[in-house]
């Protein structure tokens, strides 16, 4: 994992988002940098999914702000944003009959101007997007066909193709396989390698202390800690948000956290 952190791609701050009166989201600060992979966990309902749409701009906030590199969101070109800035939903949808070629070509739009049709180099580009992900001979597949694995993978190709710096993703892992979370995972790291930034919501603590740099844990939408994995899913941490019958281990041979439940005493 990134061990010097170069220049950092997006900056929160002190985000808050109310809807009908309630509170979803407090005052919440972060960074992400670039080739770091950060991780937004915490119990359900605490705010994940809320501040990951707030940063990407789909969800109104009350107070607070969202820079990437350094200008506000608000005041960046929505197409130029689009270049940027990449968002893979947790449940997105395809029109019926689309092929997966059709839909990571997708990405290129914000790249073409008014009425401009993809070019050769933009086909070259999404085929490039498909081969990262590891979707490539999906590309004649009707998207509504895929498994959830393939499926996601597709997604991240399209987003990919845009080319962004920054990458947003809201549990890409969720209703998966353990073979399939595992290969979405080393996805985002190999993009990270290439010096990508990625935002990702992730359920699972342990594939979260595998995956990420670093770890922000939300609580009733506010931050409670952020750092390394070791240093933010800790007994403590856990025990506080998800109950006793929860416990952190230390993987045998790197000491990165496990969370397993403790049934019965066991």
């Amino acid at each position: 994992m990134t061990t010097a952190l170069a220049t950092q791609l997006l900056e929160v701050r002190d985000l808050t988002v109310r809807i009908d009166g309630n509170t979803l989201v407090e005052d919440a600060s972060l960074h992400v940098a670039a080739g770091e992979v950060l991780g937004l966990v915490g119990p359900n309902g605490a705010g994940k999914s809320t501040l990951l749409r707030a940063v990407s701009g789909v969800q109104p906030t009350e107070a607070g702000s969202v820079h990437i590199e350094g200008a506000p969101t608000t005041e960046v070109d929505r197409r130029e944003l689009a270049k940027r800035l990449a968002v893979v939903q947790q449940l997105p949808e395809a029109p019926a009959g689309m092929l997966v070629s059709e839909l990571v070509l997708l990405g290129r739009h914000p790249h073409l101007g008014w009425f401009e049709r993809e070019s050769s180099r933009d086909a070259r580009i999404a085929r490039d997007a498909m081969a990262r992900a590891g979707c490539l001979e999906l590309e004649v597949r009707e998207v509504g066909t895929l498994s959830g694995g393939e499926r996601r993978r597709a997604f991240i190709a399209r987003a990919l193709a845009q080319e962004p710096e920054l990458l947003l993703l809201d549990e890409p892992t969720a209703n998966l396989d353990a073979g399939a979370q595992a290969e979405i995972c080393e996805l985002l790291r190999t993009l990270a390698a290439t010096g990508v930034g990625v935002l990702v919501v992730l359920h699972d603590l342990t594939l979260a202390a595998s995956t990420c740099d670093r770890v922000a844990l939300l609580a009733a939408g506010r931050l409670v800690a952020t750092g390394p994995p070791d240093e933010v899913i800790t007994t403590e941490h856990v025990a506080r948000l998800y109950g006793p019958t929860v416990s952190v281990l230390r993987h045998p041979e790197d000491g990165r956290p496990l969370v397993v439940p403790t049934i019965g005493g066991r």
